[in-house]
């Protein structure tokens, strides 16, 4: 129905001074609304339309010529509740479709009111958005391929809330690489160990299993068998014997019957996790035990320091030097000391004529540094068993190996960065000359670049001779590197050398115990963070290890450059106080090698 003119309306359209005379008279008008109110709550909303029309036929001539007193006193003010008004908003027994009089309130036509469909359409989205976070929210089931297993034995305990699914065929290929002595048969027999106590007591399988049954307190999900054969589909197109394909089967399977749940494959096998993905399952990697996915972010242990560091760090500055070792120690506090980590080496670039400035981070303690010079190893006087530095970085290396206090070094490089050749050197001189240690070990993963060879004859030392042809040939520079002891000094040094250096095998270093040894592991990135783990835990009093290799070198499968042991290691041991580490940039062994390495 058409709508009084509001009051503001009126105003615009009389003076103030008759504007004012023609709004006194509202309260009597008021007085005669309440007894039309009175009477039309005695009636139903049928009896109220009435006036309400005859009113709405006569708003137009009194809109026009804007005098009339009932005009104003009946036209309710924006926000005021009339009593006509209070009397319409009465409860009524009748239905309440008649109450569209109400709206006048809102001083606005019924076509403006939204309508009740909209109201239910826009609880139907907010049903619907609140819908999508929960599809999101599943609770992941994951289904572990065998490698996963064979990889990290401890991979069931790494999921944290989320379920564990084991297929049958999963256990069978388990059962397949239990027999032997190689890394890949212990972890199979330790996964059916684990597998066993979780299974023992446990009543029905098809509940699942606790994980945290064992003590882990990380794993809150629940372990379970594949215990239904018959309903698993072959897939199509795909040789039905072969075990990847089975496994495919049942995770395609378990996608189907389960879609409360985010079914999710995991494998270290790149093959079976492409096709995963081709059949449209989701597939994952095993990332628990990755350090980074970017091997351009692992830590290289060397920092290049501003132009302006004496500047912003000169205030509260101290210096001295040790009288004994000639060495100078700064410290400074500054804000580039929060990014620093101990025993990390930090460089300043000549200019102007300055002398270079070499140092390794000593001690920190809050936002206060201790930066101790470095000794030069590429002066002649300072050689290590004839050997001196010929770049920065193998400076920094020989000071991590040739420090007494340092008892871990990892050195990473391209091939003919000098890895070998000042880990050897350092050994011997410490060996032979210092005294320090009493042997020097050299182990290294025997993984074969290409076919396996077969069987070796001889002893333990002699089976590893094949793998040793890097350090037989460091050995050979480092024994020339007497000229003056000549051939039968030469034959005696080279006697002595090899009483002082055993090559042992890593499959026999379970148990043991290394005291006051000098260790070598040569080939580091081929050893997963397990076999890593169980080198480094053989470390008596007075040992050092020394773990070499490129990371860019990796031949054992389902290893990468984020998941090797060598990565975990140099990751973990960082900020130590008795660890190092140097990356190697610049080859050294000759001309034709760098040039190899740049175009090939």
């Amino acid at each position: 129905m058409p709508l009084p003119t509001p009051p503001s309306k009126l105003g615009s359209l009389l003076p103030p001074d008759e504007y004012k005379a023609k709004a006194r008279p509202a309260k009597a008008a008021k007085k005669s609304a309440e007894g039309d109110a009175s009477t039309a709550g005695d009636f139903g909303p049928a009896s109220v339309a009435q006036p309400m029309t005859e009113a709405a036929n006569t708003a137009a001539p009194l809109r026009a010529v804007a005098s009339s007193t009932q005009d104003a006193a009946s036209t309710p003010a924006r926000g005021r509740k009339t009593k006509q008004t209070a009397a319409l908003l009465q409860p009524m027994p009748a239905p309440a479709e008649p109450a569209a009089p109400v709206v006048a309130r809102n001083e606005k036509p019924a076509a403006d009111k939204p309508a009740a469909a909209p109201a239910r359409d826009t609880g139907t989205a907010t049903k619907s958005r609140s819908r999508k976070p929960a599809e999101a929210e599943l609770q992941k089931l994951f289904v572990l391929d065998t490698n996963v297993l064979m990889h990290d034995p401890s991979s069931l305990f790494r999921f944290e809330e989320h379920d564990v699914y084991l297929p049958m065929m999963t256990l069978e290929e388990l059962d397949n690489h239990k027999k032997g002595m190689s890394e890949v048969a212990r972890n199979a027999r330790q996964v059916s160990r684990t597998l066993d106590a979780l299974v023992a007591d446990a009543g029905a399988i098809t509940a699942g299993i606790p994980l945290s049954r064992l003590g882990s307190r990380e794993a809150l999900g629940r372990l379970y068998f594949q215990t239904k054969l018959a309903d698993i589909a072959p897939v199509e197109g795909l040789p039905e014997g072969k075990a990847d394909n089975q496994i495919l089967g049942v995770v395609r399977a378990l996608q189907r019957d389960r879609p409360d749940r985010q079914v999710v494959l995991v494998s270290k096998d790149i093959n079976m996790r492409i096709k995963a993905h081709a059949l449209g399952l989701p597939a994952e990697d095993y990332f628990n035990d990755q350090v980074l996915e970017d091997s351009d972010l692992l830590y290289n242990g060397v920092r290049e320091l501003p132009q302006d560091f004496w500047t912003k760090h000169a205030k509260g500055m101290e210096s001295w030097q040790d009288t004994k070792t000639g060495t100078t120690y700064y410290r400074v506090t500054g804000p580039l000391v929060a990014s620093m980590l101990v025993n990390e080496f930090v460089y300043l670039e000549p200019q102007n004529g300055e002398p270079t400035f070499h140092a390794i981070v000593r001690e920190l303690n809050g936002k206060t540094a201790l930066l101790q010079t470095l000794r030069d190893y590429s002066h002649h006087k300072n050689n290590v068993w004839g050997i001196t530095a010929r770049n920065r970085e193998q400076n920094f290396a020989l000071n991590l190996l040739m420090n007494p206090e340092i008892d871990f070094v990892t050195l990473l490089g391209q091939a003919g960065t000098g890895k070998t050749l000042v880990a050897l050197a350092a050994g011997l001189a410490q060996v032979l000359d210092d005294k320090r240690y009493n042997e020097i070990i050299v182990t290294r993963a025997t993984v074969p670049v290409g076919e396996d060879i077969g069987f070796l004859p001889g002893t333990e030392e002699e089976k590893m001779q094949p793998w040793m042809g890097a350090f037989d040939d460091n050995l050979e520079v480092l024994q020339k590197t007497d000229d003056a002891a000549g051939e039968w000094g030469r034959a005696a040094t080279q006697e002595l050398i090899r009483s002082r250096l055993k090559v042992k095998s890593m499959n026999f270093m379970r148990g043991r115990t290394f005291v006051d040894k000098y260790l070598i592991i040569d080939e580091a990135q081929n050893l997963t963070p397990k076999q890593m783990k169980t080198l480094v835990t053989r470390a008596g009093p007075g040992t050092k290890i020394v773990c070499l290799g490129n990371i860019a070198q990796i031949d054992t499968p389902y290893l990468t450059e984020g998941s090797s042991g060598l990565t975990y290691v140099v990751d973990r041991f960082k900020g130590w106080g008795h660890s190092g580490h140097v990356t190697l940039a610049r080859g050294e062994r000759s001309r034709l090698a760098d040039y190899a390495s740049d175009i090939l």
